[in-house]
């Protein structure tokens, strides 16, 4: 792999990062995983309580990498047609003509996914994996790139449905968004005044074809052989730990080191190191968890689970 392409990929990352930060104050790393997730060619889902900026973040990330931005509200009334789009009989020729859903774009905000029943998160089953939908028995092929975003509240929260553990598999990886602190607070308060309107403009600073390149040159990331044993220690941790009923399948192997790649790529480097591993591990792997019950009755979390994996599991030396 080149130099040249390893420092636009860095240079990219820190263009598409300056301009959505106009836009979201102080959330730098919810951010760059936010990215890193899109250029690795992954779904991600963001969960947190309403307010915090969710939807904001991702249509901000599609405007400044020029993607096609859509944008589908989840309610308990939701239908999977809604969704995927469906065949609607014309009048005027008599015939049935199809009509595309909202998930016919390069990035979908599926927000509040989890107030929708499982038939309707469903839908999007298809479409994350296979890249294609199927709408009366004729299969369609997704536009390129293609990204689902998803949005949820916290499940203790009130009126949700929880998302299947298949659905849920899918996703590269889960993040935490938290609470602005005092000061970022302030700063949320002072670009509003200063905007004078809710709707704030972001440049175009990266392509949609841009971003397919960096695609494939993510592939060319070298992984030592020892880092790839480090990865499946990690990830076959979490099936022995005391704590877990269900731990993460081969597909967060893959989410692992695939992220690992994009990580180094986004940085500048064309080979992984074990702090890129330890560093995506945690929205990686947190959501591919089945704690036992008496696991969540003592208050323990998935992430608690595999910090304390990532402090037992050797960390190889590379040279």
């Amino acid at each position: 792999m080149s130099e040249e392409s390893l420092a636009k990929a860095n240079a990219v990352r820190k263009r598409v990062l300056a301009e959505v930060s106009k836009a979201i104050v102080g959330k730098s790393e919810v951010l760059d995983l936010l990215l890193l997730s899109i250029v690795s060619g992954g779904h991600v889902l963001i969960e947190d309580y309403p307010g915090l900026a969710k939807t904001l973040m991702a249509k901000s990330m599609a405007s400044v990498l020029g993607l096609g931005f859509k944008r589908v509200q989840f309610t308990p009334d939701l239908l999977p047609a809604d969704v995927t789009g469906s065949y609607m009989l014309n009048t005027k020729t008599s015939k049935f003509e199809l009509r595309k859903g909202p998930i016919f774009t390069n990035l979908l905000l599926a927000d509040e996914i989890n107030r929708a029943p499982p038939r309707t998160q469903s839908a999007l089953l298809e479409a994350m994996q296979e890249k294609q939908v199927t709408i009366e028995g004729e299969t369609l092929k997704m536009e390129e790139p293609f990204t689902v975003v998803a949005t949820q509240n916290p499940i203790e929260y009130e009126g949700t449905y929880p998302l299947p553990e298949a659905q849920l598999d899918r996703f590269l990886m889960k993040v935490r968004v938290g609470y602005p602190d005092a000061q970022e607070e302030r700063e949320i308060l002072r670009k509003r005044e200063e905007a004078m309107t809710d709707e704030l403009a972001l440049d175009v600073v990266a392509t949609p074809d841009e971003l397919q390149v960096m695609r494939r040159e993510i592939e060319r990331v070298h992984i030592d052989e020892a880092v790839e044993q480090y990865i499946v220690q990690v990830v076959r941790s979490t099936r022995s730990h005391k704590d877990v009923d269900v731990g993460a399948s081969p597909r967060g192997t893959l989410a692992l080191m695939k992220l690992s790649r994009g990580r180094a790529f986004l940085e500048g480097r064309g080979y992984v190191i074990p702090d890129d591993v330890k560093a995506i591990a945690l929205p990686a792997l947190s959501h591919r968890l089945i704690l036992k019950a008496e696991g969540w009755m003592k208050g323990n979390r998935p992430e608690e689970v595999i910090s304390e994996i990532l402090l037992s599991v050797p960390v190889p030396k590379v040279d």
